[in-house]
């Protein structure tokens, strides 16, 4: 089988993970040809998610470089037995792999921690506020293009909805609670969607009030997804030109203490829920 040319973000992880357990090890890549029978030249394509790996090879590997983490080893094993496409593959043709990726790694969360100061969450956006953002694109989208990325961001919201929800945890600054995308009916039925998704058991919102003041990360949307394992967690940043992706131990250090920081200067939920309610009831 060919090597693929655009593995998901993903596939990515896995075979950075299996460079990363090769390189501590202080093993050669023709060291790991040799233990599974391969060209040398097969390594690296596992090793940039270009190529697939089973999970018996990913716990051959990993027993011959000496991890001795089994929860990191199952779980990388895990995702290499994943053979069933997600939903979101049906939209490939049509939108930025980085969709697809956002989407994906919502989908295989345990947790999410979201913090943004400008944008609600897509994760519980409504069909008529998502599409009033897309509507602000530059260049200008075509009508069916935002048609498109409306239909992937509700199908987002999918993964709320099964047995088995990731915890969610949204930290929103006012300034995001108060920008009109859509005018001030639209605005209040996303404030109050927000009300009726933050009464779900698996869902934490709370509000960082204008009188906080500063606090870390002012600027950024970030996503903070916790994998099976903690070596597994990986943070998303929004970008204009897509989402970044990172998964390096320091940064994920840094960016756990920067919620931490923030969430220290957050409403707590009741008091959350009674300021979304007084910016819904002050539109008409």
């Amino acid at each position: 089988m060919p090597p693929r040319s655009t593995p998901t973000e993903r596939q990515r992880r896995l075979g950075a993970e299996l460079r990363k357990m090769r390189t501590a090890a202080g093993m050669t890549t023709e060291f790991a040809a040799g233990l599974l029978g391969v060209p040398r030249t097969n390594v690296p394509n596992m090793e940039s998610g270009r190529s697939g790996i089973s999970p018996e090879r990913v716990r051959t590997l990993a027993a011959n470089y000496g991890c001795a983490d089994r929860g990191l080893v199952d779980a990388l094993a895990d995702m290499a037995g994943e053979r069933v496409k997600g939903w979101w593959e049906a939209y490939r043709p049509q939108l930025p792999s980085g969709f697809l990726d956002i989407a994906e790694l919502e989908w295989h969360a345990r947790k999410l921690r979201i913090a943004l100061t400008v944008h609600l969450p897509g994760l519980i956006q409504t069909e008529e506020h998502a599409r009033a953002v897309f509507e602000h694109v530059i260049p200008p989208l075509a009508e069916h293009d935002i048609d498109v990325r409306v239909a992937h961001r509700m199908e987002r919201q999918q993964v709320l909805a099964r047995a088995d929800p990731p915890r969610l945890e949204l930290t929103v600054h006012e300034a995001a609670l108060r920008m009109q995308f859509g005018g001030p009916g639209v605005t209040r039925l996303q404030l109050e969607h927000i009300l009726s998704v933050g009464e779900r058991p698996e869902v934490s919102v709370r509000v960082v009030p204008f009188k906080a003041g500063g606090f870390p990360g002012a600027g950024q949307s970030v996503v903070y997804a916790e994998g099976p394992v903690a070596d597994l967690d990986t943070v998303e940043l929004d970008a204009t030109h897509g989402p970044e992706f990172i998964d390096s131990a320091m940064q994920l250090h840094k960016y756990r203490a920067q919620f931490r920081a923030l969430e220290a200067v957050a409403l707590p939920p009741e008091a959350s829920r009674d300021l979304i309610r007084t910016l819904a009831d002050d539109l008409v």
